[in-house]
């Protein structure tokens, strides 16, 4: 072979000796601290487990918004979507079916004795007005609430996507201020009434009896009866719970976290939907129901007969209050 110039074997030496170390010095470093790709990663599942949530980093102030994944969301969008809709359903379309069949079995419960021509003051016209408040207040909430659950199901198809984008922005916002007026109503009946509301003797009785609406007779009740005594603690905790969680989504993320959001939502939905089957069946007995019962709402006075038949204890009450009162006055 023949013999290299001097000064190329000069260079020849250096870079051998770089190419050994270059190609030494990763077999040596993987031999001395050796990685496990694996060992310095948390798995999703990991963190799931742990935080029933995985949060990463971003530039908003509200950290609340960094959250990237909840699992437990699905489940919401699940009750939301699929099962808040079959609820609503079946509690509104099947207690308007059961109001139907009974006033086709039992008919309107009438007067038995007639109208007797005379009244009795029952409802004062301050209490008509907090009762009549309530009661528009709450159709009108029930209607832009239920937007939520089957408007696009029933009203997107029919309206188009503006229209229906239009009508849901309103409504979100009549129902936003809506609640104020419901819920001073609410307290207003609370104070009125709370008094006459105490279970009595009477009421189990008028349980026993099932109220006049199984059978013919008519058990003896005070001013309200058990029926309107549950009806009357019903509306006062379904309109707790109602404002309360309905505060929760109207100023969201101050009082909760993203979970919170979701249960608040899921409790607003399913008491919306307890409290308008009960008023459904509220308002077809005070209507088709019952013969004079709308008397109670209209002018405030019913008929005696009526209120002898459905409460005559409160009849004999405020009879001994008038006779009270004129021996009183003449002394």
């Amino acid at each position: 072979m023949a013999r290299l110039p001097p000064a190329l074997r000069g260079l020849l030496g250096p870079l051998l000796l770089i190419f050994l170390v270059a190609s030494a010095t990763p077999a040596g470093a993987q031999q001395q601290n050796p990685v496990n790709p694996s060992a310095s990663v948390v798995s999703e599942e990991q963190l799931l487990k742990q935080f029933r949530k995985i949060e990463g980093r971003g530039s908003i102030p509200d950290v609340r918004s960094h959250v990237i994944e909840q699992p437990d969301g699905r489940l919401w969008r699940g009750i939301h979507e699929t099962a808040m809709p079959w609820v609503g359903a079946i509690a509104i379309v099947g207690i308007i079916v059961l109001l139907g069949i009974v006033y086709l079995v039992r008919g309107a419960i009438p007067i038995e004795a007639g109208r007797s021509g005379r009244k009795l003051l029952r409802f004062t016209s301050f209490e008509r007005f907090v009762h009549w408040m309530v009661g528009v207040t709450f159709v009108v909430l029930a209607l832009t609430g239920l937007n939520i659950t089957f408007g696009k199901r029933l009203l997107l198809p029919l309206l188009g996507p503006e229209t229906f984008s239009t009508f849901s922005t309103a409504a979100k916002y009549v129902h936003d201020y809506m609640n104020f007026p419901f819920v001073i109503g609410v307290v207003l009946m609370f104070l009125m009434w709370i008094r006459e509301n105490f279970p009595t003797a009477a009421d189990v009785a008028w349980l026993r009896k099932g109220g006049g609406f199984v059978g013919r007779e008519h058990p003896a009740a005070w001013k309200f009866n058990a029926g309107q005594k549950m009806l009357f603690w019903f509306v006062i905790l379904a309109t707790i719970a109602i404002s309360v969680s309905g505060y929760f989504l109207m100023f969201p993320f101050y009082f909760a976290d993203i979970m919170g959001m979701q249960i608040a939502q899921v409790i607003h939905g399913l008491a919306a939907m307890g409290f308008i089957m009960f008023i459904i069946a509220h308002i077809y007995i005070g209507t088709l129901g019952m013969e004079g019962g709308f008397d109670a709402m209209s002018d405030g006075k019913v008929d005696l007969n009526w209120a002898e038949q459905h409460h005559r204890l409160w009849v004999e009450q405020e009879r001994t209050k008038a006779s009270g009162a004129a021996a009183g006055a003449a002394e």
